[in-house]
């Protein structure tokens, strides 16, 4: 695993609307503006038509170190593959939990809850609905965490998260 010196922002990460597709995989940008509805460009299909765009999903984080960790058990996630709008670098997992606020560059985020792993996750080429079952078992309690924008604005690769003292 590498070493991240402080928190950070590894990558941005949003999927514009498409007739019957779904939020993932999603694509890196250089920024993304951060509001309470959400990530201006980004489409969730089930955040939308399932949970009515709930403002506690806004947004999902995955850390990179278990984008990593998924790549030495020999499943080649990338970072954007699991629907993730930010891939965190250097938070500890045990960091991250319902009513934790977090700074993200200028925008501030309260996670509100873990992301389940769904069936869409079979929609990855190398998972599909032979390898899903599996895929599914090995992302519990790995996929991320919910959260809502507090106060909002521009994220960027690079930019510095920290938590927010309570």
């Amino acid at each position: 695993m590498r070493a991240h010196a402080l928190p950070t922002v590894v990558r941005v990460n949003v999927k514009p609307e498409a007739d019957h597709e779904h939020g993932l995989p999603k694509v890196a940008v250089d920024r993304a503006e951060f509001t309470v509805e959400g990530v201006a460009g980004d489409f969730n299909r089930y955040r939308h038509e399932e949970k009515q765009d709930d403002p506690a999903m806004a947004v999902l984080l995955v850390p990179i170190e278990t984008i990593e960790q998924l790549n030495r058990e020999g499943w080649p996630v990338a970072p954007g593959d699991l629907g993730e709008n930010v891939t965190t670098a250097g938070i500890p997992p045990e960091a991250l939990a319902a009513g934790r606020r977090l700074r993200v560059g200028p925008v501030t985020l309260e996670i509100s809850k873990p992301c389940t792993p769904c069936d869409n996750l079979y929609l990855l080429p190398y998972v599909g609905a032979d390898r899903g079952p599996a895929f599914l078992r090995t992302m519990l309690d790995r996929r991320g965490w919910y959260a809502r924008v507090v106060v909002g604005g521009p994220v960027c690769p690079g930019d510095p998260i920290s938590l927010v003292p309570d």
